[in-house]
């Protein structure tokens, strides 16, 4: 048997899935394949943030996460005894995206959510139980031999993109190299089921012992995590008992919970190489992988994946393939800030040297401001307005009465401006005396603080650039648009 379609996406974890429901939004033709017939039933990623639930709102599937998900209390950094060293608190922070900071999640039940709205979308279909066999790739597209329970299928892609994994096939395919930032530590991870009369922490902690440095959140609602780092010679295959894992917990004290995962791991900080061969393309833990200490991992994924959407979408509609190289050059310094951030976090962390941990204890006391400093980084350089202050930042999103701006307009670019701005095909053009009055105050304040008339706003919500309506539609067209549209 053969088939064709516009895009193949190989896993339909977190990040394969959230691509395939934003190709499905756009009507692109689109194949997302999974090796395994369900759901992972247990949790890995652990925490996503504001940005994400935007994520979801766009998909429809916001309220459907929420049921799985609960905000993120405060993240403390703590001695051996009990001592506070560090501490975030983002819960009364604002957002651009108007949603709470952070959220703490339980992964299979926003796979499902995911996977519920793939299920509405016509141009796409999801597979499970077939995996990718093979592939070659020529100018045309990629061929790609697909082995499922009805045999052995092949199929015609015009794009392929791997979101396969860590150990990706897709990767290997294309002889992907990574870059190795040389941390790499084991852990051994425990989730529990908590009882209604457990004491588990209230905030996320992170216990700076250089006896056992230890990572303590919460999950979903009713779950919570701990992780142990493994100390030299230790077995990984032993510290997965019980006996090794019950009197890590009981020293807690916390009561009524249940075992109900572990596992060991290895956190470390790689990043692909090249993101693109030709008409190959990586997304997720294929492109990069990161330590958990900074809650990004799974972020990344997704924002990979609403780059690569509408980047996809575009070329499929006559823009040149140029622009899918700007993939990777705007999200490759997002996720190398993350991944330096995670690394210093679990410096911070994993330091086993007594005199070296009591000189961190003394100079994280002494310091007037965190040493690890939170930040939020900005895209890099690609499909964005050269020299424009304002490009490459995530834009707000405004509220009027429970309604998001994104809910207003759509999907697509915007073209937001203080007067009626010029129509164009595939932008949606809107005057701020158009929206209602609460929308209008907060753009009105973000076009001031710019000194800009106008904003253009990419379909993945980052900045394309600020300043004259007119002369936003030109550059914007001679970057994205199709040649009899330019």
């Amino acid at each position: 048997m053969s088939r064709s379609v516009d895009v193949l996406i190989v896993g339909m974890g977190p990040t394969g899935a959230t691509l395939a429901a934003l190709l499905g939004d756009l009507g692109v033709k689109t194949l997302v394949i999974e090796k395994d017939t369900e759901v992972y039933p247990l949790p890995r990623a652990a925490h996503f943030d504001h940005e994400i639930m935007r994520l979801f709102q766009q998909l429809g599937v916001a309220e459907a996460v929420a049921r799985h998900a609960r905000p993120a209390p405060a993240y403390e950094f703590r001695a051996a005894d009990g001592q506070l060293l560090m501490r975030f608190d983002s819960t009364a922070s604002a957002t651009p995206s108007g949603w709470r900071a952070s959220y703490m999640f339980h992964q299979p039940g926003v796979e499902l959510a995911l996977r519920d709205r793939l299920a509405t979308l016509p141009s796409v279909e999801a597979r499970t139980g077939w995996k990718l066999a093979g592939f070659k790739a020529d100018g045309d597209g990629v061929e790609a031999a697909l082995e499922g329970p009805q045999g052995v299928e092949t199929v015609h892609a015009r794009w392929l993109v791997g979101c396969d994994g860590a150990s990706s096939a897709v990767r290997a395919g294309v002889g992907g190299e990574l870059f190795d930032y040389g941390f790499d530590e084991p852990w051994l991870v425990v989730d529990v089921k908590v009882g209604e009369g457990a004491r588990t922490p209230e905030v996320n902690l992170q216990i700076c012992d250089p006896a056992r440095p230890t990572t303590c959140v919460l999950m979903g609602p009713g779950r919570h995590r701990w992780e142990f780092m493994l100390l030299p010679g230790e077995d990984p295959a032993a510290v997965v008992s019980d006996d090794f894992i019950r009197p890590l917990i009981e020293a807690w004290d916390v009561g009524d919970i249940e075992l109900e995962r572990r596992a060991v791991y290895r956190f470390h900080g790689l990043v692909a190489k090249t993101w693109r061969s030709g008409r190959v393309l990586l997304a997720g833990d294929a492109a990069h992988q990161m330590p958990p200490f900074a809650g990004q991992g799974m972020c990344s994924g997704l924002r990979d994946a609403a780059n690569l959407a509408w980047k996809l979408a575009a070329v499929l509609g006559g823009a040149d393939d140029a622009l899918l190289d700007t993939y990777q050059t705007e999200r490759e310094p997002h996720v190398r800030g993350y991944v330096e951030l995670a690394i210093q976090m679990g410096r911070t962390v994993c330091t086993l040297d007594r005199a070296e941990a009591a000189a961190r204890d003394a100079a994280m006391l002494a310091a007037t401001r965190p040493p690890v400093p939170m930040f939020t980084p900005s895209l890099g350089a690609g499909c964005l307005r050269a020299d424009d202050p304002a490009a490459g930042a995530l834009f707000i999103q405004t509220w009027s009465e429970g309604r998001g701006l994104d809910d207003e307009l759509g999907s697509g670019p915007w073209l937001i401006a203080r007067t009626e701005p010029p129509a164009a095909a595939g932008v949606v053009s809107v005057g701020l005396d158009r929206l209602a009055p609460a929308h209008r105050e907060g753009l009105s304040a973000w076009l001031d603080r710019h000194g800009a008339s106008a904003v253009l706003v990419r379909p993945d919500r980052y900045v394309f650039g600020a300043g004259d309506p007119g002369r936003l539609l030109q550059d914007w067209r001679a970057r994205v648009a199709a040649p009899a549209l330019a």
